[in-house]
């Protein structure tokens, strides 16, 4: 028992010892390096959204870029990637009855562009009748920087398409899926703000689940009905999630702001 507490002690003393050096460091560095120090310190503090949150949200943002950037290099370089694609498309062919195929011509509707921009339009209505309009322009970043990232990559790469099972005509190239791009930056972004107004963590997480779970079946419903390969969704899943965390980030950032202004001027 005693030699239990001795170590006890011991390491209690060694964390203590530890955290004196580093806060020693810190004071250090922040004489002889002012503008540095106060720079990490901004971006590191948890009093408000600007600091770490929103540099963990850029970290994770570079991160969804450098896994966009692999991905299309191993579709450009590796020929396991294509192989993979093909298998996948294979072995759907085992589910695409008739009625299948039905049901996920539905689902991916609802991922088109005429049901995203529906969407973005009555929501871009209900946040300007609700004085909420400083979420329109980050609804719209997100939508429309989405697109433009989307239809960029198809246009370069010019990968086509898997042959059709179904009457669906795309005249666009495959890759990245525009459809899991849109559901996932409209369909995120919307969840979030109906989050935002959610104080039961139950609720917001049934909200996030469901979202999630639509989101993937308009992606899955891609692949079912044989207009994209797997690469081409997990891709649009990558930029539509770049670009939902961009569109948070300016949405957190203006309404912060407006906090502020409201409680400055009261």
């Amino acid at each position: 028992m005693a030699t239990v507490l001795y170590h006890k002690a011991a390491v209690w003393l060694l964390k203590a010892r530890h955290r004196d050096e580093v806060a020693g460091l810190w004071s250090q560095l922040k004489v002889r390096y002012p503008k540095m120090s106060e720079l990490v310190q901004a971006r590191l503090t948890t009093s408000h959204f600007s600091g770490l949150l929103l540099s963990l949200i850029i970290l994770v943002m570079l991160y969804l870029l450098a896994l966009f950037a692999g991905l299309v290099e191993e579709l450009l370089e590796a020929e396991e990637l294509i192989r993979i694609d093909y298998w996948i498309n294979e072995q759907l062919t085992l589910i695409r009855t008739d009625s299948t195929l039905m049901a996920f011509a539905w689902l991916t509707d609802l991922g088109g562009a005429p049901a995203l921009i529906a969407v973005a339009v009555v929501a871009t209505g209900i946040f300007w009748a609700h004085h909420l309009s400083g979420f329109i322009a980050p609804l719209w970043l997100t939508v429309l920087g989405s697109q433009l990232m989307t239809y960029t990559g198809k246009f370069l790469l010019q990968r086509p398409r898997p042959e059709s099972v179904t009457d669906l005509v795309e005249i666009t190239p495959s890759f990245p899926s525009g459809h899991a791009t849109s559901a996932l930056a409209v369909y995120g972004f919307m969840a979030y703000i109906i989050s935002r107004g959610v104080s039961s963590a139950r609720q917001r997480f049934e909200l996030i689940y469901w979202a999630a779970m639509l989101i993937l079946l308009i992606g899955g419903s891609r692949l079912v009905l044989s207009v994209h390969y797997a690469s081409d969704v997990v891709a649009g899943f990558l930029v539509g999630s770049f670009w939902l965390l961009m569109g948070i980030a300016v949405a957190e950032l203006i309404h912060r702001k407006w906090q502020h202004q409201s409680s400055g001027e009261l």
